[in-house]
């Protein structure tokens, strides 16, 4: 059995402590907030998208950055094995569009008291308002110690302990955990430390860029970190106007010139600045960097109000209205095919004066109109900020960690989970899905560890 320190009381930090536990570990977390689950009881809208109920070869495409880092984590522990572990832990659970998974009752609360619950019942110890000042680390003096980093590097395929006699290898653990200084100054003694602070974005949740701190004081590599799955800032005047408005089955387009960036299909809504629901959100995670990059750092966009029709069908659809009222004027005829909110942004933009009668509409005015439908334009201008974004892109480098165990390559006992990892996702359930499979491994390599060195 070995001392087990987790900071952080998220999402990865509860579900590696929850399987460190049932390893019969002596498991501490450390949250410096008043309460566990701060963020994942934001997530989903307050709902929780847990997971995403796909074949973990479907997990991939989804990673925006190091997909194939999380092949061992992912199979570890499958979007399946989430599935289950919620299931019998008392919370019944519902598939919706898209194969998102969320809780029969709508309530993250009932993911954050399941974990509560699990934690309790494998004996794990909870220290809410405990802030880690310091994670406290010694050089490796004896063979032993050296000869089990080099194992472990092997084990887990890497080529780090080969090499010529006498050499050592830069990955070769040659320090190690020795425990955490708290803020108030206290030492805490612990064999493992599993840092799963999470990353940048909603700080009001606790997520304060820790991790990245103690990564860099004892060594090792961060990338640089930006917002992601955030909301679009737009330039024209009109979308204001639409603040409130939400659109279901929508396509988007994005282009930088005349090269499509991004295409998508589903959910989003208007805002006084811009755009946002989840189809933007995803969009987001891959245009940031192209964004920045673009001349003017603008992007066009495109909506299809109508993507289940043609331009034919559409066509036929706006003919059988305009006969039905020939002496109606346009703006009396055309708010049936949008919600009203919509109905004077389009008459706005679509060329033909509203008190125009039916009759005297010509067909290349028509089809004008039938452009701007299936191509409504806005330019994006900027991306929301990290108290915006749901999640952080960037991390501690995985190249400073080892994929099979999560642990550090340099640094005995040290392990990192979830967000804090550059590593993220759209949306869907996936990072969630990052978050309880990175933490599953690393508590798992613990125990593994542990046996080892018994």
């Amino acid at each position: 059995m070995s001392k087990v320190i987790i900071i952080g009381g998220g999402a990865a930090g509860m579900m590696a402590g929850v399987f460190a536990a049932r390893n019969h570990h002596e498991v501490h977390i450390l949250e410096k907030n008043e309460k566990l689950g701060k963020k994942v009881f934001i997530t989903g809208k307050g709902r929780c998208n847990v997971t995403n109920a796909c074949d973990t070869e479907e997990l991939f495409p989804a990673m925006m950055s190091n997909p194939k880092f999380l092949y061992s984590s992912f199979y570890s522990f499958t979007p399946q094995d989430v599935m289950e572990f919620f299931e019998k832990a008392g919370v019944p659970l519902k598939v919706e569009r898209g194969n998102r998974v969320f809780p029969q009752s709508d309530h993250s609360s009932d993911i954050i008291r399941a974990l509560e619950r699990e934690l309790k019942k494998a004996g794990a110890k909870i220290h809410l308002h405990t802030a880690v000042q310091e994670i406290v680390k010694k050089p490796v003096t004896d063979s032993a110690n050296t000869l089990e980093s080099e194992a472990t590097l092997t084990e887990s395929g890497s080529d780090a302990g080969k090499g010529r006699k006498g050499k050592k290898s830069p990955d070769i653990q040659q320090e190690k955990i020795t425990g955490v200084i708290l803020t108030d100054g206290t030492f805490m003694e612990g064999d493992a430390v599993i840092v799963a602070t999470g990353g940048f974005s909603y700080q009001s949740t606790g997520s304060t860029g820790d991790g990245y701190r103690f990564a860099r004081e004892l060594g090792l590599k961060v990338t640089d970190i930006a917002p992601s799955l955030v909301p679009l800032k737009t330039k024209e005047d009109y979308i204001p106007k639409l603040q409130g408005l939400s659109l279901k089955n929508t396509g988007l387009t994005i282009k930088n010139g005349k090269k499509v960036l991004y295409e998508d299909f589903g959910e989003m809504m208007f805002t006084h600045f811009g755009v946002t629901g989840p189809m933007i959100l995803s969009a987001s995670a891959h245009i940031g960097a192209k964004l920045a990059k673009a001349p003017n750092g603008e992007l066009s966009a495109y909506l299809d109000l109508k993507p289940a029709l043609t331009r034919e069908q559409l066509d036929a659809r706006i003919l059988r209205e305009f006969e039905a009222g020939p002496n109606k004027q346009f703006k009396n005829v055309i708010g049936v095919l949008f919600p009203s909110s919509l109905t004077p942004v389009m008459l706005e933009l679509g060329g033909i004066p509203a008190e125009k009668k039916i009759h005297d509409i010509s067909r290349e005015e028509r089809q004008h109109f039938i452009d701007l439908i299936k191509a409504f334009p806005f330019t994006i201008t900027g991306m929301g900020e990290f108290k915006e974004a749901i999640i952080t892109r960037g991390g501690v480098s995985v190249k400073e960690i080892n994929p099979g165990t999560m642990e550090s390559k340099k640094i005995s006992g040290l392990y990192f989970a979830g967000e804090v990892l550059d590593l993220d996702a759209v949306t869907g359930g996936y990072n969630l899905q990052i978050a309880w499979s990175t933490a599953y491994l690393a508590a798992q390599a613990i125990r593994y560890c542990s046996l080892r060195s018994q």
